[in-house]
């Protein structure tokens, strides 16, 4: 792959360095608390249940900084001859795949072993022994189990008619803004590039 494209890749690194940095100064701020056997046990209990949502939650912190690389790198694939370009453009996925291949179960490890001292610690300070109790209970229900499961579906179908229902308004604020933005910095439109039509009157 060109090096054009590794400060994207390293910038992608540094990103979750960073936060896993941030996660391990969370975790040595955390202020220490006594606790009974039982509260302890039922705080492993509440971060057990809780697992699927660490792996979501380091899975979305290493999305954050992948989604920027991918979109400067596409950008930056633009400048490639054209002859070069898709072998480029592969070359590039062979990278993030890899990057994710290998970092990904290091996010999730991470977070899996940071929660303890981290949400554990939160948990010990503000949630008594039978708050602990019911919101494991509740966590463990198999009502909470469906909500959960049905999240990405409940969501998935809200985005979709958002994006469907706005698409028009959206698309032509971003114009307008567009051309607002070239304007400020005075660059001429692109040849041929006219002003975004005008929403239909309202009936």
């Amino acid at each position: 792959m060109s090096n054009a494209f590794r400060p994207l890749i390293l910038a992608a690194l540094m990103g979750c360095a960073a936060s896993l940095a941030q996660a391990q100064a969370t975790a040595a701020s955390a202020p220490a608390a006594s606790s009974s056997p039982a509260k302890k046990e039922l705080i492993a209990r509440v971060l057990q249940l809780q697992q699927p949502g660490l792996e979501s939650m380091s899975r979305a912190m290493l999305q954050q900084p992948l989604g920027q690389l991918m979109q400067g790198a596409g950008q930056a694939l633009q400048q490639v001859p054209a002859e070069k370009r898709e072998a480029t453009a592969k070359a590039i996925e062979g990278e993030v795949k890899k990057f994710v291949d290998e970092t990904a179960p290091l996010m999730r490890d991470r977070a899996i072993k940071l929660a303890p001292s981290t949400i554990g610690a939160i948990l010990e300070e503000r949630f008594s022994e039978d708050e602990l109790r019911q919101l494991a209970a509740w966590l463990d229900s198999p009502v909470n189990k469906k909500y959960g499961q049905l999240g990405q579906e409940m969501q998935r179908a809200l985005a979709e008619k958002l994006v469907a229902d706005t698409r028009g308004t959206v698309e032509a604020r971003l114009k307008t803004l567009e051309q607002s933005v070239m304007k400020q910095l005075g660059i001429a439109p692109k040849p041929g590039a006219s002003a975004p039509a005008p929403a239909p009157a309202k009936k």
